[in-house]
């Protein structure tokens, strides 16, 4: 129970601007970026590592339940406070320093509260980015919390391959300050724990600052919407452009028939690109880049000669637009779903060579056992993943409904096809339960062992292991 006497020493700590009561002004931080949300008793905003250790330690201390969140942009209520009013949200969005950009090393030294479009803006005259591509705008600190990935990954990877140090307040009643890592590409002298830190979701402590490595911005680039001769072809031309593209391949998305329509439909900027306006069962946008001065049309034009020239043919279509223009298409599905009704999101992730299968199986199970339902997915082919969205345009389904479909598709993508319920969006509340499911004991004791040895989780973060008191 939050008392006069907790809100006093609190803002003690942090300042009266580092405190947040007003209904009013709790309510962003209390409403999750899709769906859901809770109720916060307060929200606190440290504005320095200093100020997040001697919070957390006085929350530890007192027993007080917080929360840390970033950007908030996350899909699994993972950063949001639960509906029963006494969660503490310890907000990062004011450790905005250190902001240091080494461009020698091609590194950057970051408070977790600065923006992805913030370092990229500052990185752009040097040449440089960090090449993370996602439909949102979330904090660093967030970012390699949750081990972000985003459409990109076929070529530059997730957060993981990208932080080279971390600096983190362990939950106990000290507020304990641990630097894991200090930029270097190479340390083979301890542990790296650095790695364990990344992707834990919170449960091993408060990400204050990061390093991270960039790339250098490529300055050409090509894409085309492609059109499979059928959905086992999608993995036939995947292969072709990773053996004719080589490097220059940076990304493979798939786009389903429901939910460019609905993105066509709701968007009014986007126009369709399809031949005869007709949109197809399935697209794939390709995207080629480089930071030299390659002919990349010609060799994406060269590419799709080869394959519609193949006896095989495992292509039917392909559009040749500027690339803004196809990505357009991609980065406005998930904005179409949510015009058109209630959505029910997964994050799944399977082998490359298992997707197609799955999404022909799983179309096929719900249509029948779901009518009420629509399949509206896309995703990152080129590396397994798939954003499988069903739509329901009749309005929100009883909840013993929506854990029926929840259980089919589940059950379907991790028991029988191997594939993972949570393939980039980390754990939160809306997936703790999959977690709890579909993860075996061992591998959950051996993961509550190691949050314990860091410290005792903060109260909302993820349960990564068997529930403790």
């Amino acid at each position: 129970m939050l008392s006069p006497q907790h809100i006093a020493a609190l803002e003690a700590l942090v300042g009266a601007d580092g405190l947040v009561r007003d209904a009013a002004d709790l309510a962003p931080y209390e409403q999750a970026a899709r769906y859901g949300g809770g109720k916060a008793v307060l929200v606190v905003r440290p504005a320095d590592t200093a100020q997040v250790s001697a919070v957390v330690g006085y929350c530890v201390r007192e027993g007080l339940s917080f929360i840390p969140q970033g950007a908030n942009t996350g899909l699994v209520l993972g950063s949001t406070p639960d509906k029963a009013g006494g969660q503490i949200v310890l907000s990062l969005d004011r450790l905005r320093a250190p902001f240091e950009i080494d461009t020698a090393d091609r590194t950057v030294r970051v408070g977790a509260g600065v923006r992805l479009s913030a370092l990229n803006a500052a990185l752009e005259p040097h040449g440089l980015f960090l090449p993370i591509d996602l439909g949102a705008d979330p904090m660093i600190g967030g970012m390699a919390a949750t081990n972000t990935g985003g459409a990109r990954f076929l070529r530059y990877g997730d957060m993981r391959r990208h932080v080279l140090g971390l600096e983190i307040v362990l939950a106990d009643a000290a507020g304990t300050v641990l630097r894991l890592g200090d930029g270097l590409r190479k340390d083979n002298a301890a542990l790296d724990l650095r790695q364990v830190v990344v992707g834990s979701c919170g449960a091993l402590g408060v990400i204050t600052e990061v390093t991270v490595e960039v790339k250098t911005r490529p300055t050409h680039t090509a894409a085309a919407l492609l059109v499979p001769r059928d959905e086992d072809a999608v993995l036939d031309l995947l292969l072709a452009f990773e053996k004719e593209a080589g490097e220059h391949l940076t990304a493979f998305e798939g786009m389903s028939r429901a939910s460019m329509t609905h993105a066509l439909k709701h968007v009014a900027s986007l126009r369709n690109p399809f031949s005869g306006g007709e949109i197809p069962a399935y697209a794939v946008l390709v995207e080629l880049t480089s930071t030299s001065a390659a002919a990349l049309d010609e060799a994406l034009e060269r590419v799709l000669t080869g394959l519609f020239e193949r006896e095989d043919a495992p292509l039917a279509d392909a559009i040749l637009a500027p690339p803004e223009r196809s990505w357009a298409l991609r980065h406005s599905l998930s904005e179409g779903l949510r015009a058109s009704g209630p959505v029910t999101g997964f994050d799944l992730s399977f082998k490359r060579s298992r997707v197609m299968d799955f999404r022909r199986e799983a179309i096929a199970a719900l249509a029948a056992e779901f009518p009420d339902y629509e399949v509206c997915d896309f995703g990152h082919i080129g590396d397994g993943g798939v954003h499988f969205n069903m739509l329901r345009a009749e309005g929100p389904a009883s909840p013993e409904r929506a854990a029926a479909l929840n259980d089919a598709v589940l059950d379907l993508a991790v028991r029988k096809y191997g594939g993972s319920f949570s393939g980039e969006h980390g754990i939160g509340r809306a997936n703790q339960a999959a977690y709890d499911a579909y993860t075996p004991e061992d591998l959950k004791r051996l993961s509550g062992a190691v949050v314990d040895l860091f410290s005792k989780a903060p109260a909302g973060a993820a349960r990564f292991g068997p529930a403790r008191a």
